[in-house]
């Protein structure tokens, strides 16, 4: 009788994922919930009606390979050791190669996401995968690409891969693996293992695709021409590995709520693995504990005496506190030198759809700065009895070409924004302005539009022709008078979890974007680090915000009659 097969490197990645459940390791509420599914499913998958089943021996033989490799940097690279995977590096990285579909017998998980914070071993994962998918997945012509933005991004993952063929004869004799000097092939099936910046070149066909650090791109591109190119193999990986960053409106922050989504359940992503390090909500990110919960390999790649220094030295400077909680607690804080605490404008309170507040008093802000790019449309509606908070809506339009042609670096994001409904787009070259006038009159009719705020430039000849259909029209001049106030207002009701903004991706975009300019009497303007950093929904909400403030101050005088200039009293 044939001795069973046992998987002892799948058993202590399964006895990781119990230990995180039983609070045995201290762990977030993303990855409690990632080892419950998989212990979950691994039930439900003997269930005839579940499309997919685990194979312990696929997910083994991963880890098996994982561990034949050499490490290339720090002290065991020295001694010469091979890699020991951590419980939470088999559960992470291996286990998800054990699930198959039972239809054809393929990979399930066609995307696969490690978002961990610095110094936990991601050269590993990226390097070691990636030649597991170049010479032992048994795909014939493998095209495996480490791709990035920049060249030195690009070798963060391709340099330790090509540093562990180079100290592996054997691995390298085995697969008949050729290491060139910016690249690695196999001249028996052409498979080739190469870093990539920007697009891969026509008539590629990745067979996987290793995204290190995802939250530096600036859009999509990479990635969706990655996985555009994926279309012709049976059983494609697309490898993310990244830490959190300062655009909460990127690509990265993108798939990242998609996970969390999925993992709640919320949506279905059957084909996304996601294990995300980071720290609950509530969370004292002063103490041990959180460097333990968010850093899986705390005491061991990572010291934890220079976790702890790098904690002092953030407790006691505010400007170092993002770079820390970012780096090493995997915290989305906003830009770099930010405004509003982005962590806080996730926790919003829930917003109400437009059909719900019909006829109920609202304040607009028109931002209609450039012609040629986007401009917003923002609804303010003030609490009521019985809804004590504010509600934030946004129509925001643009010239059709800057969807179609590639006119700037936001193209991509352009794109990604109108495939979710959530742009306007007008005929031609520049915004067309009756798109716009159209709005208003649709507002004028639902709601009851206190006043539109709007700045002279590029609207002028609009606000006359609306101020004669009815509206009231105020101009606001976006000086530091008129705006500091209501900026400051606008931040309150975010730290107070009052304004809800219903989490619309252009909206949370362009507030990560915004930076304070704070001048010597502690007035505050926004302001943006790049060109291509917008905030014009943002600059239109705080002008209905400053509307908003000065009908409450003031009895109102009769406006009716002109295009009322006006500045806003301090508060």
């Amino acid at each position: 009788m044939a001795a069973k097969k046992t998987y002892p490197l799948v058993k202590a990645a399964e006895a990781y994922a119990r230990q995180v459940i039983s609070g045995k390791i201290p762990a977030c509420k993303w990855i409690k919930l990632a080892c419950q599914r998989h212990l979950d499913e691994v039930k439900l998958s003997k269930a005839a009606d579940f499309p997919y089943y685990f194979d312990p021996a696929k997910a083994e033989r991963v880890a098996k390979f994982l561990q034949l490799l050499p490490h290339t940097k720090g002290k065991w690279a020295s001694k010469r050791e091979l890699i020991k995977l951590e419980g939470w590096q088999l559960f992470s990285v291996c286990i998800p190669f054990g699930w198959l579909r039972k239809k054809d017998d393929t990979r399930r998980y066609r995307t696969i996401l490690i978002f961990v914070p610095r110094k936990n071993g991601k050269s590993i994962i990226g390097g070691g995968v990636g030649l597991y998918m170049f010479t032992a997945d048994g795909e014939f012509g493998a095209e495996v690409y480490s791709g990035a933005t920049t060249e030195k991004q690009a070798w963060e993952v391709f340099r330790p891969a090509k540093l562990m063929v180079d100290r592996t004869p054997e691995l390298r004799e085995h697969f008949g693996v050729e290491v060139n000097a910016s690249n690695m092939c196999r001249l028996s099936d052409g498979s080739r293992f190469e870093p990539v910046i920007g697009k891969p070149g026509d008539g590629s066909s990745p067979s996987c695709a290793i995204v290190d650090e995802f939250h530096e791109h600036q859009d999509s591109t990479l990635f969706d021409t990655m996985e555009t190119g994926m279309g012709a193999r049976e059983q494609p990986v697309m490898l993310v590995i990244t830490t959190a960053g300062s655009s909460i409106g990127g690509p990265c922050h993108q798939l990242v709520r998609d996970a969390e989504r999925m993992l709640e359940g919320v949506i279905e992503r059957p084909d996304l693995w996601a294990m995300l390090y980071t720290i609950d909500p509530g969370d004292d990110w002063t103490s041990e504990a959180v460097l333990i919960k968010a850093n899986p390999n705390y005491g061991i790649s990572i010291n934890g005496d220079f976790l702890q220094a790098r904690q002092r030295d953030a407790m006691q400077s505010a400007a170092k506190q993002a770079t820390f909680r970012t780096k090493h607690l995997n915290e989305w804080v906003g830009a770099k030198s930010a405004w509003l605490n982005m962590l806080r404008w996730k926790e919003a309170p829930a917003r109400k759809p437009l059909a719900e507040l019909d006829g109920r008093p609202c304040y607009i802000g028109l931002d209609l700065a450039s012609k040629i790019d986007i401009a917003g449309n923002l609804l303010l509606f003030p609490p009521v009895e019985g809804d004590p908070y504010w509600h934030l809506h946004g129509r925001y339009y643009l010239p059709e070409a800057r969807v179609i042609e590639e006119l700037d670096s936001n193209t991509a994001r352009y794109r990604e924004f109108d495939a979710l409904g959530l742009l306007t787009l007008t005929d031609g070259e520049v915004i067309d302005f009756e798109v716009i006038k159209e709005d208003l009159r649709e507002f004028a009719g639902r709601f009851d539009v206190q006043q539109v705020a709007y700045d002279p430039w590029q609207a002028t000849q609009l606000a006359q022709e609306m101020q004669a259909e009815g509206l009231l029209m105020v101009e606001v001049r976006q000086t530091v008078q008129n705006i500091s106030e209501p900026m400051k207002e606008l931040e309150a009701l975010v730290l107070q979890r009052k304004l809800a903004h219903g989490d619309c991706p252009v909206l949370t975009w362009m507030a990560s974007n915004v930076v304070a300019k704070l001048d010597a009497k502690d007035n505050i303007y926004p302001n943006k680090e790049r060109p291509e950093n917008k905030i014009d929904g943002i600059v239109a909400a705080i002008m209905a915000l400053s509307r908003a403030i000065a009908g409450k101050q003031e009895e109102g005088p009769d406006l009716s009659d002109h295009i009322v200039k006006h500045g806003i009293r301090t508060l």
